[in-house]
């Protein structure tokens, strides 16, 4: 009738979330204080922020696509009870109020903040000097019949039904579901999309991602992040470089990062025009270097879109997007670093 094993004895000692949560405890210890002002003091009792975080990063783990299905799992899987911090017969909460509490609790701030403690666990597996820079598609949660024009009335039942032969465009048309979210295509060839555009700096040691940033989707936002981005990572006194392929060879974003003291070890583009990068940074070694290191930056996008929630978001806005990127890119860093630090015992 009864049993003393607990679910502490239950998960195997070698099981992979053991060590994730031992990084995940340090983080939030240190983010403690910060988290303490979070609470509600009068009205319904919250949920604390630290189940919060520990549930949302199995859902990115696990590939769960919705809080419902989240709720239903950590009801009776021990492994989830264990990890969140839930006692064998603590109630799981309701899925909106779960939606609700993330909302209301887990901003960007917190978000940035977590990332940059999570980066702190992996000093010593990052390289300070040589990065990559890259961006990626981000589809929005909106249909491209919600794409209407911006003098529409939202009430027009016949609005966005038939708009085949219609010239769409980000200044005359604009999502009645998130009007945050920009139609736009990676290349020549491909299907416009109701989309953002999210942007990564992995180092070129170990391909831990050190920047993250999400913005509207168009022309000069990856090279516009590239050297926010850049800037964020200079050091005084010392120079850095930053890979990226054909589409950042641009004469405005080389001469930026060249102000910046960042050399730009970007992929020569030599087709029907000049390339920006010339032999002042093509005779060295490490520009090669940086080239073959470059393929490090599409290894978390392929996570974050075939193990993460960054396919097709299912989130509208373009804070709530950012959010989630950054804690997604937090994930990432977090399935890293223990097997790094195994590889370089």
């Amino acid at each position: 009738m009864f049993s003393y094993v607990s679910a502490e004895e239950r998960i195997p000692a070698d099981h992979p979330l053991r060590k994730i949560r031992e990084l995940v405890d340090a983080v939030l210890a240190r983010m403690s204080r910060k988290l303490e002002g979070l609470y509600a003091e009068t009205g319904r009792p919250s949920i604390a922020p630290e189940y919060l975080l520990r549930g949302l990063l199995l859902q990115v783990f696990y590939s769960i696509r919705s809080e419902r299905l989240l709720m239903e799992q950590l009801d009776y899987n021990l492994l989830f009870r264990w990890f969140v911090g839930l006692e064998m017969d603590q109630k799981v909460w309701n899925h909106a109020v779960f939606s609700k509490n993330r909302d209301r609790l887990l901003n960007q701030a917190m978000a940035q903040e977590f990332f940059r403690q999570v980066l702190r666990e992996a000093q010593g597996l990052l390289s300070d000097e040589h990065f990559t820079v890259d961006g990626t598609l981000i589809e929005a949660w909106a249909s491209q019949k919600s794409f209407q024009p911006k003098d529409s009335p939202n009430s027009d039942p016949a609005a966005g039904k038939n708009f085949r032969g219609e010239k769409r465009k980000n200044d005359t048309h604009q999502s009645k579901t998130d009007p945050e979210s920009r139609q736009y295509r990676k290349g020549n060839g491909q299907e416009a999309r109701l989309s953002y555009l999210g942007h990564l700096v992995v180092e070129n040691r170990n391909g831990l991602i050190v920047r993250v940033k999400v913005t509207q989707a168009n022309g000069k936002a990856e090279p516009e992040a590239a050297v926010e981005m850049a800037r964020s990572l200079r050091q005084p006194n010392r120079r850095i470089t930053l890979g990226a392929d054909k589409a950042y060879d641009t004469k405005d974003l080389v001469a930026h990062l060249r102000d910046l003291n960042v050399t730009p070890h970007v992929t020569q583009n030599n087709t029907n025009r000049r390339s920006a990068i010339d032999g002042r940074t093509t005779r060295h070694p490490g520009y090669q270097i940086s080239l073959c290191k470059r393929w490090l930056v599409e290894k978390p996008f392929g996570w974050l879109k075939t193990i993460g929630p960054l396919r097709k978001v299912k989130l509208r806005g373009l804070r709530k997007v950012d959010w989630l990127f950054v804690f997604s890119a937090s994930a990432f860093n977090l399935l890293r670093i223990p097997k790094l630090r195994e590889a370089t015992a």
